[in-house]
């Protein structure tokens, strides 16, 4: 009996339809494994097993598909509600779980940061930082500029962590050689922690001391 041919690799009939979710899924696994670069629409139609054409019905071009990715993570940042503490723990919070996302996709997050359309009003983390703001007594005229400089501290550590430049810099003169003149290692996971934690601590006693300045204003 003549074995039956299958048909090319994109060709075939799926089993399930093509959607966005699903592209954006495939599309945030492809880029967790190799990074933004190497994602293109031929290689994600053919994860997808689908014709490349295909996938135009859904999304135009590759820009379109980082962007409803990068809104999908950013849709999974969960801002602390919790009214029962003070504001400078929200913010230490809201931080930390912010970190923690861009760990889960580092090289996806590594690249929003770089952009300028990454943080949307609409985003969970800008709405959490602006609530804190706002529990702080920041006035309001003061709360769009002030979270805009907290983002620009915020993405900022956070790309030169995941991008390794932290790591390296702590490396640099006067930092001890190690045996026989060799380089200074790279610090521990536990030792960045605790430079996040101090940037944090910076950052939040700077915005203490910027509230109290308002506050004592005429």
């Amino acid at each position: 009996m003549e074995k039956e041919r299958k048909a090319p690799r994109g060709t075939r009939k799926r089993d399930v339809p093509l959607t966005k979710d699903g592209i954006y899924d495939m599309a945030l696994q492809l880029i967790d494994a190799d990074g933004v670069e190497a994602l293109t629409m031929r290689r994600l139609a053919t994860a997808l097993d689908a014709n490349p054409m295909s996938l135009y019905h859904h999304v135009p071009n590759k820009d379109a598909v980082l962007r409803g990715v990068a809104a999908r993570v950013g849709s999974q940042f969960r801002a602390g509600k919790r009214e029962d503490i003070p504001w400078q723990e929200r913010m230490r919070q809201l931080a930390l779980d912010f970190r923690a996302l861009a760990h889960r996709h580092p090289k996806l997050m590594g690249y929003s940061f770089a952009r300028a359309d990454y943080v949307q009003p609409e985003d969970p983390f800008w709405r959490g930082l602006t609530d804190v703001l706002a529990a702080a007594k920041l006035p309001p005229a003061e709360i769009p500029r002030v979270a805009a400089s907290l983002c620009a501290v915020f993405t900022g550590l956070l790309l030169s962590e995941l991008t390794g430049a932290l790591q390296r810099w702590t490396t640099l003169p006067p930092a001890p050689a190690g045996p026989e003149g060799e380089d200074a290692p790279p610090p521990a996971k536990d030792v960045v922690d605790a430079m996040f934690s101090y940037a944090l601590d910076a950052t939040i006693a700077g915005l203490e001391s910027q509230i109290a300045r308002t506050r004592e204003e005429p």
